[in-house]
């Protein structure tokens, strides 16, 4: 049997729908997770007491759970405690859970990797807490940090396609639909492909082309 280039025309619209959705649930996920990295990896670098700990028990907790367990948990467990949630706002939240971890340690990296040596100097030429932070702290971690950003936001991404246990019409949920109401089992998996690659390699490239500047930036080179 041939490849049946009108089964994926025909549904191109679907797809495109889908696709939509799967960008937007990664964006907003991706987002929220950078920004609950950036404010836990700052707290572990400075030494935040007591909240330090519970950062520390929010990594562990958000790193050795599955999405899946983490989205079951929103979606089927939070409304027993009188709060419903959507679909998206479960998939949303779940994704910046599960990425905040991961983010938080990659900023963490970053921010560890400054020496005492730039640190002296800033305090040296006069720097406040806030400019250190601002001018010597933050451009260097982000370089040393960029690469494992990059790593996150691609792994990120990924795991949108876990989303479909809670009833989301992304782009792997669609595809699971179609094969079991067709059976055209190539053509829904060659779409599902070009799909995750029309998403997932320009961001790649845009993180490499980030790490460069970055790093051209830093050593002026």
């Amino acid at each position: 049997m041939g490849f049946n280039w009108g089964f994926i025309v025909k549904f191109l619209p679907n797809y495109a729908a889908a696709v939509a959705l799967t960008v937007k649930l990664a964006v907003l996920g991706v987002s929220l997770s950078a920004v609950v990295g950036a404010v836990c990896g700052l707290v572990l670098y400075f030494k935040v007491k007591v909240v330090r700990t519970i950062v520390r028990g929010y990594i562990e907790l958000s790193r050795n759970t599955p999405l899946v367990i983490q989205l079951f948990f929103l979606y089927y467990g939070i409304p027993k405690l009188g709060l419903k949630l959507s679909g998206e706002a479960c998939a949303i939240i779940g994704l910046a859970f599960l990425g905040g971890g991961y983010m938080a340690e990659a900023f963490r990296g970053g921010l560890e990797s400054v020496s005492e040596a730039q640190l002296e100097s800033g305090l040296s030429v006069g720097l406040n807490a806030w400019q250190m932070t601002r001018f010597v702290i933050l451009p260097q971690a982000l370089s040393v940090a960029a690469p494992a950003l990059g790593a996150n936001c691609v792994f990120l991404i990924k795991e949108t396609s876990v989303v479909s246990v809670i009833a989301i019409q992304d782009v792997m949920s669609l595809t699971k639909e179609l094969i079991g109401m067709y059976y055209n089992t190539y053509e829904t998996l060659a779409i599902l492909v070009l799909c995750y690659s029309l998403i997932l390699i320009p961001v790649s490239l845009a993180f490499s082309l980030i790490e460069r500047r970055l790093r051209h930036a830093e050593f002026g080179d």
